[in-house]
């Protein structure tokens, strides 16, 4: 897994899991500069409620 593929999943989808807060949290003092600009707009989109906790369906 990587941030930008969580940020861009959430954005698109406007859901990000409790999985993938749980992967950001144990990996954040690993991330480079960009990485952390990525997952600080995570969290102002999830305090504005542009993107919410929950699950994704799988489309077919």
């Amino acid at each position: 897994m990587f941030v930008g593929e969580v940020f861009l999943e959430s954005v698109s989808t406007g859901v990000i899991t409790a999985e993938e807060i749980d992967w950001i949290t144990s990996k954040q003092s690993h991330f480079d500069r960009q990485e952390e600009a990525m997952v600080l707009k995570l969290g102002r989109l999830l305090d504005e409620g542009i993107i919410q906790i929950g699950c994704r369906l799988l489309g077919g």
